[in-house]
């Protein structure tokens, strides 16, 4: 994203977070509070990531993915892209686009999101 200023271009590092779910549990940047899941999308809570525990989503939003690569994880090689939150550029985890094991095929198009970047925002009231 880029726009110009009296002919010089200025570039963005990162963009504002445009999804929100208003009224519904969500799991957000814990870096700039930006939403990042629903927490209806989670599939699995049984994944590993760069840095500790991962979760296993269905989709995520305000996110960028960066180049995909062929990466040798816990159960193979699979071709992933770092993602990374579009409110801050943290790298949150990554996207299978690919798993090369037939057993891994479940992967694909899913997200695994790093627990200690994501914080889970409970959507309570409290009744007064």
């Amino acid at each position: 994203m880029a726009r110009t200023v009296s002919g010089e271009t200025e570039s963005y590092s990162h963009q504002v977070p445009v999804q929100l779910y208003d009224g519904h549990p969500t799991y957000s940047c814990a870096k700039c509070s930006a939403v990042i899941a629903l927490q209806d999308e989670l599939i699995s809570k049984a994944f590993s990531g760069r840095d500790g525990r991962g979760f296993l989503m269905q989709s995520a939003v305000n996110v960028k993915l960066g180049k995909r690569e062929d990466r040798s994880l816990m159960t193979g090689v699979h071709t992933v892209a770092d993602a990374f939150c579009v409110g801050c550029d943290e790298r949150i985890g990554w996207y299978y686009h690919k798993a090369a094991d037939p057993s891994q095929k479940y992967k694909e198009s899913k997200y695994l999101l790093e627990r200690e970047k994501i914080v889970k925002e409970n959507n309570w009231t409290l009744d007064e």
